[in-house]
């Protein structure tokens, strides 16, 4: 059965078959389609149309050309901002991967009980970012707080973990480290792909438990070290919710992550036009960081197939 067909002109028609394909994938694709017209593209033109306007939510939009683009150049939050992210994002990130990773590692074993800690492990992920917030918030209590009372225990006063800008963004990055869940769970799947062959052939060579796992185990790891990487770092770069609801960026905007003061720009000062503006920014700079990312992985990422 012929698939197109060629008229008198030479032009190429699509059978009845092929057509009705066509319709059905696109029908099946269309929510998909919908949902990236609606509610990523036209934000995204929108937003990009924005920059160069100013508008306060109630009243008419009107054209400012550049203004946006100066007010971000000669605005001193920004690199504050932008700092505080990247401090938060660039430290947090290696130790909740790490932290995943070994937890993997044990719950990859033949161990009493694993289910019940693979689950616990996993619960922080589940619980509202809102209550988990109001829950540490509790917790970095300077008079009740049970992390100072735990660390009465080995002699250590108390700190004012959320009032003090040296210990604001520590304790952000503390308290980011444990919701892991996602990445245990990933880490777990990538642990129990790698063949038990390579393993035992290792074994017979000589390898102990040590050069089994750097030689063998964690070289087949990568590409999922390497998922969870940039993954992590776009998601939390994109920290806001504890923030808002614990610190409202402070103290001294020690916790002014971008989002946050993106949110502020936009929802409690009306300047829509420049916290578009700040968006894109923003965009942009999780683009470049993610494309390195991808520039950088042929020198240590190993897949199987190459």
């Amino acid at each position: 059965m012929a698939v197109v067909s060629t008229s008198a002109t030479g032009r190429r028609r699509r059978s009845p078959f092929s057509r009705r394909a066509a319709i059905e994938g696109y029908l099946f694709a269309s929510p998909f389609i919908i949902g990236f017209v609606a509610f990523i593209l036209i934000p995204m033109v929108w937003s990009f149309i924005l920059i160069f306007q100013e508008w306060n939510l109630l009243g008419t939009a009107r054209w400012v050309g550049m203004k946006n683009l100066e007010a971000l150049m000669s605005d001193p939050k920004v690199p504050q901002s932008l700092w505080n992210t990247a401090y938060f994002a660039f430290i947090s990130v290696p130790l909740q991967l790490a932290l995943a990773f070994f937890c993997a590692i044990l719950l990859n074993q033949n161990i009493r009980g694993r289910n019940f800690y693979r689950t616990a492990l996993y619960l922080p992920v589940v619980v509202p970012v809102v209550v988990s917030a109001f829950i540490w918030q509790r917790a970095y209590h300077p008079d009740f707080g049970i992390i100072n009372a735990a660390l009465g225990w080995f002699g250590i006063p108390p700190q004012a973990w959320l009032f003090e800008p040296a210990l604001a963004k520590p304790a952000f990055i503390f308290m980011r480290i444990w919701v892991m869940g996602t990445q245990m769970v990933i880490f777990l799947a990538g642990l129990q792909s790698v063949p038990l062959s390579l393993l035992e052939a290792a074994e017979l060579d000589g390898a102990g438990t040590w050069k089994r796992f750097w030689n063998v185990t964690f070289p087949m790891m990568t590409p999922v070290i390497f998922f969870n990487l940039v993954v992590g770092l776009i998601g939390n770069f994109q920290v806001f919710a504890p923030a808002l609801v614990m610190t409202k960026g402070g103290p001294a905007d020690a916790t002014l992550f971008m989002v946050l003061y993106i949110y502020r720009q936009g929802f409690e000062y009306s300047k829509l036009g420049y916290a578009a503006t700040l968006s894109w920014l923003f965009f942009l700079i999780i683009i470049i960081f993610t494309f390195i990312q991808f520039r950088l992985q042929g020198r240590w990422v190993y897949y199987e197939n190459e």
